[in-house]
């Protein structure tokens, strides 16, 4: 386990009082660990685990050559260039069920989607392109290729194929490919445990008569809520004053019972609370400053085994830096290979003010123009106390460190919402 001096060494130029966002997932990436405890469960409590271990196909998926749709299946080698083919229908074969007889020359069998193929028979041609008279077919020359609509053995996956790989989150797809393969339970790492509490004198928990001076906390519904959708384990402790004795006991519980603690509020310069008085004296945390807008303050270190994840106050720079910052560390602890935040490009409607030299976070609206180009438009107010800009929004706007102003048109990105908040 690294100490923060240690991985502080290994970062060219790191300084805490001016810390870029991209040396934050530096240091981050190298900070966290696996929690590499597996635990089995069955498919039906799989959804959103991360995989402990490679899924190796135990069968062939199809397990047999099979029709694509429903029509009839023949040889292709009776094709003649530019001629149309007259088959005769020696019968009608259904899903589920074999054909025990030879086909012989001129003949084709009536088949339904799914059904094995029969010996000898490589195309199908669908029912509603063919012509019947009697108990005969004709196809029209030109419309099929040899193989049409076919779906080959293994097409999907071959037996001894890995079907899914170590790391990946288990999706509803998923969760259907492992029915599939007549998988009923699934090695998954263990739920990450997380901690959180919000802290301040001035914080009042929902059923508190309001008070002056006083505001009521939304930071824990918004961190309960990413942490759900993240599939973590959380533990709510929730208010916490700024009380020496009060901050050391939840500090001191949450790094008994979880893997990583959240706090919101008192890591500011400045700060007359003892917040950060407590993490040092508790672990080893470093404070920064980040160059970036919203969310500037932040402390990361260890309590013990648990990694600590101190945010800011403000509700929207709680949730930027969760999103830019602590949901891709958890992850990485949660096993996922797959960590970074999805980002899009889509074209800024309005000019966006922007000074080089730290990275901010717009709340952004993307929307699809009459020609399918991709936009977005900002929220308007960017203050980090405007809550309800995080609820209109779908997205952030994402200017990088050295990008000046943007002209309307320009391509910008945007970290996406959708699945996180």
């Amino acid at each position: 386990m690294k100490t923060l001096a240690s991985i502080a060494a290994e970062l060219q130029g790191y300084d805490p009082q001016a810390l870029t966002v991209d040396g934050v997932s530096a240091f981050l990436s190298r900070l966290v660990e696996p929690v590499a405890v597996q635990e089995t469960v069955g498919i039906f409590l799989a959804l959103g685990r991360m995989l402990a271990r490679d899924v190796i196909s135990p069968i062939s998926v199809p397990a047999h050559d099979n029709s694509a749709m429903d029509g009839y299946a023949f040889d292709a080698e009776q094709f003649r260039p530019g001629a149309a083919l007259t088959l005769k229908v020696a019968g009608t074969l259904r899903a589920g069920a074999g054909w025990p007889h030879k086909i012989a020359p001129g003949e084709c069998i009536k088949i339904m989607t799914g059904a094995i193929m029969p010996g000898g028979l490589d195309t199908v041609v669908p029912q509603e392109f063919v012509s019947m008279q009697g108990s005969s077919i004709t196809i029209p020359a030109g419309l099929l290729h040899a193989g049409d609509n076919r779906r080959k053995l293994g097409e999907d996956l071959m037996r001894g194929q890995a079907a899914l790989r170590q790391g990946q989150r288990l999706t509803p797809a998923a969760l259907g490919l492992l029915a599939s393969l007549g998988i009923e339970q699934v090695a998954v790492w263990r739920k990450l445990r997380v901690a959180y509490f919000s802290t301040g004198d001035e914080v009042l928990s929902l059923g508190q008569p309001p008070r002056e001076g006083a505001v009521y906390d939304s930071n824990r519904y918004t961190v309960f809520g990413l942490l759900s959708r993240l599939g973590c384990e959380v533990i709510d402790m929730g208010v916490v004053r700024d009380q020496p004795a009060l901050l050391e006991a939840a500090f001191t519980h949450a790094a008994q019972t979880a893997d990583a603690i959240i706090t919101s509020g008192g890591v500011s310069v400045g700060e007359a609370d003892y917040t950060k008085l407590m993490m040092k004296k508790l672990g080893d945390v470093a404070f920064w400053k980040i160059a970036m807008r919203p969310g500037r303050p932040m402390a990361v270190g260890r309590i013990g085994d648990a990694v600590l994840f101190g945010l800011p106050g403000n509700p929207v720079a709680v949730m930027v830096t969760f999103l830019a910052f602590v949901r891709p560390a958890l992850l990485q602890m949660m096993g996922s290979t797959g960590t970074a935040p999805p980002m899009l490009k889509a074209h800024s409607t309005e000019p966006l003010r922007k000074k080089p030299g730290r990275t901010e976070y717009q709340r952004g609206i993307v929307s699809a123009t009459a020609d399918g180009r991709l936009q977005v438009q900002t929220t308007g107010n960017q203050g980090s106390g405007v809550l309800s800009s995080m609820v209109q929004a779908n997205g952030l706007i994402v200017l990088a460190h050295g990008q000046g102003d943007v002209s309307p048109g320009d391509l910008v990105d945007v970290m996406m919402f959708e699945g996180v908040i």
